[in-house]
């Protein structure tokens, strides 16, 4: 299984304004534990802004999503205008509102909102070529843009619930460290931090969508 090879899509460093660190490193540490590897990826944007993470409050100040992301790969980094399917078997997006502000405009615009063209391509080329998408958090938000009546969990908000099933996915309520599977589409989605959830009930989550991908990419 050590060939298989996943790419993950981050949008930054911080839950409030980038990718969620504990669920972006859950991700890549359950896809090496289960036997897999993966490639990191993100846009070389500016994030939508920057907030401080001990009030919320927004800094003068301006960072580069991919940048930030490159502190939870350690370096190991590709921009999405490098991005293959073919060089992949599956896709994650990790969550953190930065999937909601800097991957798409979803926290501003809600069932309104549009996706960054790179993460766009990235979904639908994977999908064009059947291979799985797993999705964590607030992520799902882009499958349900992106996509045509696919189904997905974002947990139990039902105001986010039906902002997605506005944009014509199907919404699966889902406990903290559960997981939602759409079989016909191969997506897979669990909600993390969409509770106020412990670091082991997400890691529970994340093993067990890493384990279904593989499970499809196997099929």
């Amino acid at each position: 299984m050590a060939n298989h090879s996943i790419a993950v899509i981050l949008s930054g460093c911080g839950h409030q304004d980038g990718s969620e660190i504990h669920e972006a490193t859950l991700t890549l540490l359950a896809i090496h534990t289960q036997g897999a590897d993966y490639q990191c990826y993100a846009p070389n944007i500016t994030q939508h802004h920057v907030l401080n993470h001990t009030d919320g409050s927004e800094m003068d100040d301006s960072r580069s999503v991919y940048l930030e992301s490159a502190r939870i790969s350690r370096g190991n980094l590709k921009t999405l205008d490098d991005f293959n399917a073919d060089n992949h078997d599956a896709l994650i997006i990790p969550g953190g509102l930065g999937a909601a502000k800097n991957l798409s405009t979803f926290a501003f615009d809600g069932e309104s909102c549009t996706v960054n063209e790179g993460v766009k391509r990235a979904v639908l080329s994977m999908t064009d070529q059947g291979k799985p998408i797993g999705a964590l958090c607030i992520a799902p938000v882009i499958l349900a843009k992106v996509l045509d009546r696919v189904t997905l969990t974002i947990g139990n908000n039902a105001e986010v619930a039906s902002k997605i099933e506005q944009m014509g996915a199907i919404h699966q309520d889902c406990t903290p460290s559960g997981i939602v599977v759409d079989e016909a589409n191969k997506i897979v989605t669990t909600p993390c931090y969409m509770y106020d959830s412990q670091v082991n009930k997400v890691a529970e989550g994340v093993d067990k969508l890493v384990a279904e991908i593989l499970r499809m990419i196997l099929n």
